[in-house]
């Protein structure tokens, strides 16, 4: 059979999610053809994932009808053929509603394939002296094989139609023993690993994964990030992603010597520690930060805003931020004055005004609530919307208030007078108290988390929902 020359570099979905064929160019002349097999920046600019390939493999077969598979590994691999060609059969072996779907094709020279984790690859050699390439992101190891799954050749769901009968074609005796379809584990999604999941927003982390298998939560007990011990014990290889839900928050704390070092720590040492990791595995790192790299000098903050905080606390989420912005798989997501399950500001409001207190409340910050739920929210839809990487601001919707304001509105929505609240000045309010610089106008920009898909839910709504449920 001889080669189609001069083809364009060209890519071609199939009926299985994630496994496209692609079009090579192959050049030729009397002397024989050249082909550049893979080459990662004009094939990564056509969609094809970056996928960090380590290892290159060579199966060479001397007889047409040699038949090998269905084997799926716990990796990728982009697949093509050196010399000779090949009728190829790849089924899907992942969990999942593509679970058991089909894709076959003739392939030669002029073409390959990419086959991520979990989707099971067979072929059957159509010429003699055939090689068949695989170039794959993960080290083969003995200790590999437990994660395997396999499917029979002859399975009658799948129902593969072979070009030479199997009857007569060339098989080992362990791809002939493999199971039926219906008798196949498939192989799990790789896990989301949410670390910080005692607190507020990995408690929020916890209720939007509910019931979701691929999501796995470390609180501190289970994963300490200032130990080196977290990152070694665990097998990175079953990750996707990380979302870090753990912070140093006490922001008037990190102005102490204590403090500093304590945030500095959290926010930084530990932020570092994921990052290598997320670098090292290919893995997807999702951050939280926080209004207070701001100075707060801007009427509205935009993710390309430069950091400017005042504060050790602002500092340390500032230094976070540019750590993570060099993991070339991230999110930064950006909040302001969040609110979720344990002690915040609506539920200190709230507790006054069943106490009739009438309280003093500084009136000259200006922001937007963040509810961790619709943090969490946020969070997969950018995990699962394919939204470009970067750095996301995420509030709730909804006109600035000041905190007097929003008290004003919990003491209303409490049944209570609007004018039991007092607005006082910052420098009122924190008059002989030690306490931390903070930007006097918190307000993020969301034109950029619209635009990915995702609409913030208002302040307002969000906050008669939170009263409602927090009510005693």
């Amino acid at each position: 059979m001889s080669l189609e020359f001069s083809k364009k570099l060209a890519a071609h979905e199939t009926p299985i999610p994630g496994v496209v064929l692609y079009d090579l160019p192959v050049h030729g002349d009397n002397r024989g053809w050249f082909k550049e097999n893979w080459q990662r920046e004009k094939m990564v600019a056509l969609g094809l994932p970056d996928f960090r390939p380590v290892q290159n493999n060579i199966s060479f077969n001397e007889k047409a009808g040699t038949t090998r598979g269905i084997h799926a590994e716990p990796w990728d691999k982009f697949i093509s053929v050196a010399t000779g060609r090949i009728f190829g059969a790849w089924v899907d072996l992942r969990e999942g509603p593509s679970y058991g779907a089909v894709f076959t094709a003739e392939l030669d020279p002029s073409q390959a394939i990419f086959i991520p984790r979990g989707v099971g690859n067979a072929f059957q050699t159509l010429e003699d002296n055939t090689a068949y390439t695989y170039l794959v992101n993960d080290h083969w190891s003995a200790d590999a094989q437990g994660q395997y799954t396999f499917l029979n050749l002859a399975d009658e769901t799948a129902a593969v139609r072979w070009p030479i009968p199997l009857d007569q074609a060339e098989l080992s005796d362990k791809d002939k023993a493999h199971p039926r379809l219906a008798d196949v584990a498939p192989m799990p999604a790789k896990k989301i690993l949410v670390v910080g999941a005692d607190g507020q927003l990995g408690k929020a982390l916890r209720a939007q994964y509910d019931g979701d298998p691929s999501v796995e939560f470390a609180a501190r007990a289970e994963f300490d990030l200032t130990s080196a011990d977290s990152f070694r014990n665990r097998n990175w290889k079953n990750y996707a992603a990380i979302v870090n839900a753990a912070a140093y928050t006490a922001v008037d704390a990190a102005e102490t010597a204590d403090g500093r070092a304590a945030a500095w720590a959290i926010n930084v040492s530990a932020v570092a520690n994921l990052a290598r990791t997320a670098i090292e595995h290919n893995l997807t790192l999702v951050h939280v930060s926080s209004d207070y790299v701001f100075d707060g000098k801007q009427a509205s903050h935009d993710e390309d805003e430069a950091l400017s905080p005042l504060g050790v606390y602002g500092q340390t989420k500032a230094a976070g931020d540019a750590v993570v912005s060099v993991v070339p798989r991230h999110y930064i997501v950006r909040t302001s004055w969040v609110i979720g399950e344990g002690n915040n500001f609506v539920r200190t409001m709230a507790s006054l005004s069943r106490r009739d207190i009438e309280p003093s409340v500084v009136n000259d910050q200006i922001g937007r609530l963040s509810f961790t739920e619709d943090i969490a929210a946020g969070i997969q839809h950018l995990l699962e919307s394919g939204a470009a990487y970067g750095t996301y601001n995420l509030s709730n919707e909804g006109g600035p208030q000041s905190w007097a304001e929003i008290a004003a509105d919990v003491y209303e929505l409490s049944g209570k007078p609007r004018a039991a609240v007092t607005g006082v000045s910052t420098e009122e309010y924190f008059r002989e108290k030690a306490a931390a610089p903070r930007p006097r106008n918190s307000v993020l920009n969301l034109d950029k988390i619209r635009k990915s898909g995702f609409e913030p839910r208002p302040a307002r709504e969000a906050l008669e929902t939170y009263l409602g449920m927090t009510a005693e």
